[in-house]
């Protein structure tokens, strides 16, 4: 039998485990039930956390799991004093359940110490910091590019098959010419390209020399790493 789990004496019309009252808990205080699940007593403050902190499941879904209402689990969370995640927490966390996607590392080498520099210095420099949801650099240099992509996927620990592409060409330009020779030089793959952004010729000036591929952006949809790396930059 699980530990935690203890059975109390027969009583009338309860002949068989699971068909009257059992008592579950990962604390002293017992977690009181029912056959249908129906909360009876004090919610075990250790079985909570579990569920809420460690767990990472919704009140919903805590709720569900012991037969209760919302209101009940938001009543005892607020009497422990257990903090409520914000509605951007909750959504971070339901699409990482398995916690973040990335692992950041300091970095150990002349080398490694040189390419975090470049990271952040490009990162302040041409970064798209207004976005609050994702890490954005955008260029039309293929190194600088492929340096900033580095500095993600080593010291970063961001999977290079996560890394999503933005590309913006003038009309003038050939879509699959382009799109090829990024996919090239990023050695990455065609199916992480957005869909291509198509400007009309000569509407953005003396910029359009600078382009002869058109301007490439860089995309790492993550909240939690944008804000980590908007904390390192320059005050």
């Amino acid at each position: 039998m699980p530990s935690g789990v203890r059975i109390p004496p027969p009583a009338p019309n309860v002949t068989r485990p699971g068909e009257g009252f059992f008592y579950y808990s990962l604390a002293s205080r017992p977690l009181r039930l029912t056959r249908s699940g129906i909360l009876r007593n004090m919610i075990d403050e250790v079985l909570l956390r579990d569920f809420y902190e460690n767990k990472h499941l919704s009140m919903k879904e805590i709720a569900d799991k012991l037969g209760c209402s919302v209101n009940k689990i938001v009543y005892h969370m607020n009497k422990l004093h257990i903090e409520r995640r914000s509605i951007s927490d909750a959504i971070y966390q339901k699409h990482n359940p398995n916690g973040d996607p990335f692992r950041l590392r300091a970095p150990e080498t002349t080398a490694e110490f040189e390419l975090y520099g470049l990271g952040i210095g490009l990162f302040w420099g041409e970064g798209n910091k207004a976005n609050k949801y994702s890490v954005r650099l955008g260029n039309t240099d293929p190194e600088l590019l492929k340096t900033f992509i580095r500095f993600l996927t080593d010291l970063c620990g961001v999977a290079s098959e996560d890394l999503r592409f933005g590309l913006q060409i003038f009309s003038d330009i050939d879509k699959e010419r382009a799109l090829s020779f990024w996919v090239h030089a990023l050695d990455v793959k065609a199916s992480q390209f957005y869909k291509i952004t198509v400007t009309i010729s000569g509407s953005i000036g003396t910029y359009r020399k600078k382009s002869e591929y058109g301007v490439v952006t860089v995309f790492y949809n993550n909240k939690k790493l944008r804000d980590i790396l908007v904390n390192m930059l320059p005050r």
